[in-house]
């Protein structure tokens, strides 16, 4: 037995018994006549002891031979500290040694395994076995595990059955590019790496599971950022026989319970909001609304007054800053600069100030009078001490860069608190995007989404206006879960095939098999998948989710750690049919 107790069990209670430890040396402090060693596993610290008068001289020279990182068992009795740490479960006792057992030695670790360490992401990724001994990264896999656990709880009370699904598939279009694996057995074929396992729970529906869900890993081939990875977790649910607020009632309610769970947080409905209205007023279909600065549209009250920027933007359309009219030129400036970054992509920014001592000022003086300006600070609704900030352009692009501005702003306010929570529910997005490169209809969703009932009928006549009969649940700003009721009529399935561009040939290859398994007999059927990492990245009062993947990968998709993707031999391409062909 290598240890009879963890590292973060044991107390007064268990004073003058002799116990059994093992983990690794955090720490050494050696004056000689005494040595204290603490001693760390993921339970928490225990700190060991050896002195000159209780110790022998044989057990002081193996102590003094240990170094960080060390994997030691050391046996030995309970005693009370004379200097107890108050900042530790363990902190009124310590062991005092008998017998002491080198397991491993360790090099010096690249960098400490502190909560505040010296090593840099890149270098910690590098020796993510390493940083996992951290408490930050280890609480984080531990929080993870129990939102997986709650998560598990709750829907199997509420009656779904977990099924495992392929993960070697056929490459389908949704959306992403896809990973593709070549296969021995079939050469010049192909399998692909699950986007979602979206047609193969539409076909449990089928046979009959009524509910299903599955904690399940996904993967595409997109470019990554602080919330998004190569392969990710998607909690993957579909329910039979359900209309859309069936759906939305069972998983709003988990979302309930999480929260509630973890912090203590109680809601009621969660609020509801059209994609045309969060497109308005916030500029993108996943708002924060834990803060206010909706846009506000200024057009008529802009345009014909000789100032040629407005006069020729599609929209005109600024946000309200409450509080800081007292921002200098130089803060201005400093936002204008970070608008036109190329990242957001505006080329400029007007700002009007209604100041605290009454005076309205803006940087178009020139141009708007103090009538104008009266009327477009009524407009705003602002009070004295507030700051305007205006972007013009095309609409789209306008609308988006007042998005980033807006949560910049957030951010740097400190608006956006980690342990303040704002659910709503995004309906009614469009069914269908056009695209202008390649003239033809994309699905917003998947081509599985259905039209609401009431627009079928638009799918003749005017497809763009036809609205999903979907739905996202949106969590401080990011999008968590998103899902539809899905189409299960041939017929409407064929028309969306034709209006997103496939031929029949092609609708047959790609989606054969589940037109197919629609003849004998499809129910009714919708669902929901969740971002796994990023539900449990918000939860935990962050929004970067690599910390809660236990191996991730950086920004370039490389797992420094094994250093993958890596090339393979000429043997197996050989074995592959497989010929490199790569791009000077």
């Amino acid at each position: 037995m290598f240890r009879s107790h963890t590292n973060g069990e044991l107390s007064l209670k268990n004073l003058n018994e002799e116990v059994t430890l093992s983990g690794w040396v955090q720490t050494i402090r050696d004056k000689g006549f005494m040595i204290w060693v603490d001693l760390r596993d993921r339970y928490g610290i225990t700190q060991l002891v050896l002195d000159q008068d209780r110790s022998s001289a044989q057990l002081m020279e193996e102590a003094k031979k240990l170094g960080r990182e060390f994997v030691i068992q050391a046996t030995g009795k309970v005693i009370e500290r004379v200097s107890k740490n108050p900042n530790i479960p363990t902190g009124e006792i310590e062991i005092l040694v008998e017998k002491l057992t080198i397991l491993n030695d360790s090099q010096l670790p690249p960098f400490t395994i502190e909560d505040e360490t010296d090593g840099g992401e890149e270098l910690r990724m590098k020796y993510r076995y390493l940083d996992i001994r951290r408490n930050p990264v280890k609480d984080k896999l531990i929080f993870r595990h129990k939102m997986a656990q709650k998560v598990r709880n709750y829907l199997s009370d509420e009656g779904f059955i977990e099924v495992e699904t392929p993960v070697l598939i056929k490459s389908t279009p949704e959306g992403a590019r896809d990973f593709v694996v070549p296969s021995r057995m079939n050469p010049g074929q192909f399998y692909a790496l699950p986007q979602s396992p979206q047609t193969f729970k539409q076909l449990l529906m089928v046979g009959g599971m009524d509910k299903y869900f599955q904690i399940v890993k996904c993967f595409r081939d997109e470019d990554l950022r602080a919330d998004r990875q190569p392969e990710f977790t998607q909690i993957d649910c579909e329910m039979a026989f359900v209309e859309q607020e069936d759906v939305m009632n069972v998983f709003e309610g988990m979302t309930k319970t999480l929260i509630k769970d973890i912090t203590g947080q109680e809601f009621g409905d969660f609020p509801r909001m059209t994609f045309a209205d969060a497109m308005r007023k916030y500029g993108n279909d996943k708002p924060d609304i834990r803060f206010g600065m909706e846009f506000v549209e200024l057009n008529e009250l802009v345009k014909g007054k000789d100032f040629k920027i407005f006069d020729e933007a599609e929209l005109v359309v600024g946000i309200n800053v409450e509080g800081c009219a007292e921002y200098t030129r130089k803060q201005i400036d400093e936002l204008v600069d970070w608008v036109k970054r190329p990242q957001v992509g505006a080329s400029g920014m007007v700002w009007a100030k209604f100041q605290n001592d009454g005076v309205k000022t803006s940087s178009v003086n020139k141009f708007y009078n103090e009538e104008d300006l009266s009327k477009i600070i009524e407009k705003f609704g602002a009070k004295e001490g507030d700051l305007m900030l205006i972007l013009s352009g095309n609409e789209n692009k306008v609308r988006a860069q007042l998005s980033a501005l807006r949560m910049e702003l957030g951010n740097r306010l400190g608006l956006r608190k980690g342990n303040v929570f704002a659910p709503l529910w995004v309906v009614d997005f469009p069914l269908l995007e056009w695209d202008e490169d390649t003239e033809r209809y994309h699905a917003m969703h998947h081509p599985f989404t259905s039209p609401k009932p009431e627009d079928i009928h638009l799918l003749e006549t005017d497809p763009g206006k036809a609205r999903a009969n979907a739905y996202d649940m949106v969590l401080n700003g990011n999008e968590i879960g998103g899902g539809s009721i899905r189409i299960f009529d041939r017929d409407l399935q064929s028309k969306m095939f034709d209006l997103l561009g496939f031929t029949k040939e092609e609708a047959e290859a790609q989606f054969g098999f589940l037109m197919n398994a629609f003849k004998y007999g499809a129910p009714p059927h919708g669902g929901l998948a969740f971002g796994f990492d990023r539900l449990v990245a918000i939860l935990d009062g962050n929004e970067v989710i690599r910390d809660y993947i236990a191996f991730p990968k950086n920004n370039s998709g490389r797992d420094v750690m094994i250093d993958a993707p890596a090339s393979i031999a000429d043997a197996q391409l050989d074995e592959l049919e497989l010929k490199l062909n790569l791009k000077a």
